[in-house]
């Protein structure tokens, strides 16, 4: 398998790595060439989470709930700070996957592999929409969550570190992610543990996205415009920008808050909420100076968890019919898959269309 992160450097675009005129673009950004039109006029919402942390204050609770639906409705993207997960801990994990992509390939070999079945893979420039094009990054695709010994013998014993980093860093994360879930919960007007159970219940996902530096950052992207198929993401975006998230029919940059979690809807929520909270467009773009690496958890309902519009989020008497038909989880993995990630395509599968 041919990896990114194998190579000194690259003094070129592989032809196999350019895309077609209609889908590149180009911007400057602090020195540096990064692919992209984009808007950078707007930010995203950043949402401290400490005061809903506070005991005994219900008030400041319900105001940080607030606030995560309201950046939910406008933008489908959020970054949080205070979150609870500690600096020791994202830098530690985020160190060990550092120290992975850059291991000798002999080293790496083992780990690569398409099998998606797998709980732990090394791969490269996956494409959503079956071009022959490929996407200019490498990663790392693995079950993270629950953490269990027989999890744990799948995950790479080199570096040492990356086992115990990967394993505190998972808890730490999902920890998070169940606080988002009821405080979106709460904010929606649902009960606080609306979201436990099957819907978040699923196996978690990691991917741990590496962008090496690209020598003509106009010719290719680091992964294609998509929205997720899943509940939730969490990304640890790091440093490095190269986030982008669509906005009103342009590309907003997400540029990095220190300590930031960033945070966004997948498929499942929109069609809980009942097209409430979306799930947004993203993609990544690349740059032409340091590498970037990026580390998404996904929180997920179980393959059986039936899913469709809360009954909450429907009124037919107030001209608020369910937009979305139920379904099982699994029947969505597949519909994902045929439409290519496209989300009008995978979301026509589901909606209801009344005359």
């Amino acid at each position: 398998m041919e990896l990114l992160s194998n190579a000194l450097a690259h003094a070129s675009v592989p032809d196999r790595y350019v895309f077609p005129p209609e889908k590149r673009a180009a911007l400057q950004l602090d020195g540096q060439t990064l692919a992209g039109d984009h808007d950078d006029g707007v930010a995203l919402p950043v949402v401290d989470l400490h005061r809903a942390a506070l005991s005994g204050d219900d008030g400041l609770r319900r105001r940080v709930a607030a606030e995560i639906v309201r950046a939910g409705k406008e933008f489908g993207f959020f970054q949080v700070v205070n979150h609870g997960v500690g600096e020791d801990v994202v830098k530690g994990f985020r160190d060990a996957a550092a120290e992975f992509f850059a291991m000798p390939a002999e080293e790496k070999l083992p780990y690569c592999s398409d099998d998606q079945s797998k709980p732990f893979r090394l791969a490269s420039s996956t494409s959503y929409d079956k071009s022959e094009t490929r996407y200019w990054r490498d990663y790392l695709k693995l079950q993270c969550h629950p953490v269990t010994d027989d999890l744990l013998r799948h995950w790479p014993a080199e570096p040492t570190t990356f086992r115990p980093r990967l394993a505190e860093f998972s808890e730490a994360v999902h920890g998070l992610a169940q606080t988002l879930l009821g405080l979106v919960a709460e904010g929606l007007g649902l009960d606080a543990d609306f979201f436990a159970g099957d819907l978040s219940g699923g196996e978690t996902q990691m991917n741990v996205n590496y962008y090496p530096p690209c020598p003509d950052p106009s010719l290719t992207l680091g992964l294609l415009p998509h929205c997720d198929r899943h509940l939730l993401t969490v990304l640890s975006q790091g440093d490095v920008a190269g986030l982008q998230a669509r906005h009103e029919g342009r590309w907003i940059l997400v540029r990095p808050v220190p300590g930031a979690f960033v945070v966004n809807f997948g498929h499942q929520m929109e069609i809980v909420t009942n097209g409430a909270l979306a799930s947004v467009e993203h993609r990544a773009v690349t740059n032409s100076a340091v590498a970037r690496m990026s580390v998404a958890t996904l929180v997920m309902p179980t393959n059986e968890c039936r899913i469709g519009p809360a009954p909450e989020m429907v009124d037919e008497a107030a001209d608020k019919p369910a937009k979305f038909r139920e379904f099982v989880f699994s029947e969505f993995m597949e519909a994902y898959d045929t439409a290519a990630a496209s989300r009008e395509d995978v979301l026509e599968s589901f909606r209801i269309h009344r005359d």
